[in-house]
């Protein structure tokens, strides 16, 4: 567990995220060494996923936030290659349509929210609404600034009900975006990512990152946590992404239920 708490948001810390390297590895080496830990870590993640579909006692939802490029597709490709499709669902929130709109923020998130005995995973979220809403002037302040109250209350509501929250926010560099970027455009399997929105995104950088920073401060709590996840090394965002999901799963000590015939 020590691997997790150096990732992990304290509730209610003040974060400046020039304070986190996006390349940190923790002391972890891209090598055979590490590759054996993540292929240990996604067999496990299987074992655990049936074990989790069988107890139907409580859901896990996953949100992944990032920059653009940050990798949020690339983790749930590798993170979750060995997982069930029947036991886990990807949702990825674009920006909302007219009857998503005619709805309160959080209504579209609700009806995505994973039953019992499911994975949930959330490519982006609630939080673009105070993100890229924040940072485009799409509400009023009074508005968005509302939302984190809102945000905290809908989910500890989750939690309450078995659903177990992890968040990841991906943190990468301004420089390895810009990398990522050009392999995209020089790239034909990865081309079909670029758009050409994201030159301009790109320039609202710092308004983003003082958006990341308050949903970070203000958001990471005991039953709903943020993670920073340095990403700037696919390797190790994977692996420790992977590792915070099964300990998470372990912690709940989980059993296949008796055969009917057993009762």
């Amino acid at each position: 567990m020590d691997f997790t708490r150096k990732l992990i948001v304290t509730p209610d810390k003040k974060i400046k995220l020039d304070k986190y390297d996006p390349a940190d590895t923790l002391g972890y080496e891209n090598d055979k060494k590490s590759e054996a830990k993540l292929d240990k870590h996604l067999k496990r993640l299987d074992e655990l996923q049936d074990l989790f579909y069988a107890e139907k006692k409580r859901a896990l939802l996953v949100v992944l936030q990032g920059m653009d490029a940050a990798g949020k597709d690339g983790t749930i490709r590798h993170v979750m290659s060995g997982v069930s499709p029947q036991g886990c669902s990807v949702k990825s929130f674009k920006a909302p349509n007219s009857e998503e709109l005619a709805h309160d923020f959080l209504w579209r998130i609700h009806q995505a929210v994973p039953e019992k005995g499911m994975f949930g995973i959330f490519n982006r979220s609630h939080y673009e609404d105070v993100l890229v809403v924040r940072v485009h002037n799409l509400v009023s302040k009074d508005v968005w600034k509302a939302r984190y109250d809102q945000i905290n209350r809908f989910e500890k509501n989750l939690a309450a009900n078995d659903v177990k929250i992890l968040k990841l926010f991906l943190h990468i560099s301004r420089e390895e975006q810009e990398k990522r970027f050009q392999e995209r455009l020089h790239d034909p399997r990865k081309k079909w990512k670029y758009s050409k929105a994201d030159p301009a995104e790109r320039k609202r950088w710092d308004d983003y990152v003082t958006a990341y920073e308050a949903v970070l401060s203000r958001c990471s709590t005991e039953y709903a946590p943020w993670f920073i996840i340095p990403s700037d090394h696919k390797w190790f965002r994977n692996l420790a992404i992977s590792r915070i999901i099964v300990e998470t799963l372990e912690e709940f000590d989980m059993h296949y239920p008796k055969s009917p015939q057993d009762s």
